[in-house]
């Protein structure tokens, strides 16, 4: 076999193995209820193939900017209001795709019945969603943790 027939080979396989592997995050993120309980909350039922294209497209983006890492000249404070925002979004969705899996798996209720708790529940999740935030601050701007 040519080497060049070789590394076109590879591509394919490298290609087709990535294919793979999203098209499983993407139907795990469906499963668990990811996107269906975002529309549902939203009440934008109507708008089931803007969330698919936006969906397609944003995986694709973030495999292109992830493989060939060419820079995105913004600045300094651009930058940064880019980072905070990217940061905000990336933390709702792991929120939303946590709170997702816990309700697939009945883990808050089981939760509640252990520790005999009636009401309170909602700040139980918001009190631990803050210390994660502060967590992350303070990992972050102090390096806290860091070597």
């Amino acid at each position: 076999m040519l080497p060049d027939m070789r590394l076109l080979v590879l591509g394919v396989l490298g290609l087709s193995a990535g294919g793979v592997i999203a098209a499983g995050i993407f139907a795990f993120l469906a499963v668990i209820g990811v996107f269906p309980r975002l529309i549902g909350k939203t009440k934008t039922r109507n708008h089931i193939l803007l969330y698919e294209t936006c969906i397609v497209v944003g995986g694709v983006i973030g495999n292109l900017i992830d493989v060939y890492e060419f820079p995105i000249p913004m600045g300094m404070v651009l930058g940064t209001i880019v980072l905070l925002l990217f940061g905000l979004g990336a933390g709702i969705f792991v929120g939303c795709l946590v709170m997702s899996l816990a309700e697939t798996l009945d883990a808050l209720p089981v939760l509640s019945r252990r520790i005999h708790l009636a009401v309170g529940l909602q700040y139980i999740i918001l009190s631990v969603a803050f210390g994660k935030m502060l967590g992350s601050f303070a990992f972050f701007w102090y390096g806290i943790g860091s070597s």
